[in-house]
């Protein structure tokens, strides 16, 4: 049994952890995606490797409850924090040594996530869960902004240099993280060990219904925006728009970011199945309408961008119904399973990209993302009603 110490946090302290560890992961945004297409010169190639990325980000994620049972979740946490900066000494390298620094990269956002989700489940209380939402995606806007044109354009001046400023940024974020004094959270230390199998829990997720809807759409979403990110960049590449639009389009999606508190402000106003409902409805049918424009490729890309305002409205809400479900006595095993939609999206995305390449041209892959995004729409109608709604506001029932 670990020693608890005494953490300085706050909704806060986690918004900027959060938006230090968003510029990590916007300035490659664009990067990444660059570097493997100049390194293996191919859609269809970068989709397969990302695919197997995934396969391997899924099992970090699955495995972070059984290794938090043999290893400090403090430890566990930083070591993800050096996962990114092992990730940027791949990058310096260069190379196909970039494969290896995307891996370390995915598997140090798997880790982080996960710790991350444990951490804000144990000193974040339900009801400040909407406000630390909106407060990160307020912090990480800037990340999210800059840090995509920024990398494409370090890229241009050296292929190493925006691995350089990631490596700066990941020791930034573990200084942080070592300032808050999270320790190991308060699960470690009240409740009773259990078995931590991966398929375990994965089965005791999945047989809470709430739960099960709470990850398929939070996994959709994101399955929209690692269409975007990837393929944006690659499709002005093939359409002669050259190959900084990616980072531009990237930033100009994540500058929505800062409407984030404005969203909130309207989901307090409705409800989290409405604001649910009405970001898959519009990204998706922009998803559809850029495909269908395709033939005008800045007319798809500024389609693209405008979708990725319901995407953000989905960063503001779609993680609240599991944050509102699950229980307390099972927040690391839970949150471990549920982080894993970004893996499962890292594993669906491409091979549903590389399945549509090999039939259809690019501009497909955003009419697919597109009819998952309105299928998320149709699952978020099983959401209560009223979840997200103020216990005093609430209308009962009158049975």
């Amino acid at each position: 049994m670990s020693v608890r110490t005494v953490a300085v946090v706050d909704v806060k302290a986690f918004a900027r952890l959060a938006g230090v560890e968003a510029a990590i992961r916007g300035t490659t945004l664009s990067v990444f995606p660059l570097v493997m297409y100049r390194t293996w010169g191919s859609a269809a190639v970068v989709s397969q490797i990302y695919f197997v990325i995934g396969l391997v980000s899924l099992m970090t994620a699955l495995t972070v409850p059984a290794l938090s049972h043999r290893m400090p979740r403090q430890r566990i946490f930083s070591m993800a924090i050096w996962l990114y900066i092992v990730s940027c000494i791949f990058g310096i390298v260069g190379g196909k040594w970039s494969t290896l620094a995307v891996l370390c990269a995915v598997m140090a956002a798997a880790t982080s996530f996960v710790c991350f989700n444990a951490y804000v489940l144990d000193y974040i209380d339900k009801t400040e869960f909407s406000k630390l939402e909106s407060l990160r995606l307020f912090y990480s806007a800037w990340g999210w902004v800059l840090g995509p044109v920024l990398g494409v354009w370090l890229l241009s001046v050296w292929p190493g240099a925006p691995f350089v400023l990631v490596g700066c940024i990941a020791v930034l974020m573990l200084r942080m993280k070592g300032q808050m004094r999270l320790g190991n959270g308060k699960t470690v230390v009240t409740q009773q060990p259990r078995a931590a199998h991966p398929v375990a829990n994965v089965r005791r997720f999945f047989a809470q219904p709430r739960l099960v809807t709470g990850w398929l759409i939070p996994a959709i979403r994101s399955c929209g925006w690692w269409f975007y990110f990837v393929y944006v960049g690659i499709f002005a590449v093939e359409n002669g728009l050259g190959d900084k639009v990616g980072g531009v389009a990237s930033s100009v999606a994540n500058m929505f970011l800062l409407l984030a508190p404005l969203m909130l402000q309207w989901l307090r106003r409705h409800s989290v199945r409405t604001a649910v409902r009405t970001g898959c409805l519009f990204s998706g049918l922009c998803f559809v309408l850029a495909s269908v424009v395709s033939p005008l490729p800045w007319a798809t890309v500024l389609v693209l961008a405008a979708g990725t305002c319901g995407l953000v409205l989905l960063d503001v809400c779609a993680g609240l119904p599991f944050m509102m479900s699950v229980k307390p006595s099972e927040r690391t095993e839970m949150s471990s399973v549920y982080s894993s939609f970004r893996d499962a999206s890292g594993i669906i995305s491409p091979a549903l990209a590389w399945l549509v390449l090999q039939f259809f041209p690019m501009a497909a892959v955003f009419a697919a993302a597109g009819l998952g995004l309105l299928a998320a729409w149709m699952i978020a109608a099983r959401l209560h009603p009223q979840l997200g709604v103020p216990g005093h506001l609430r209308v009962r029932d009158a049975k």
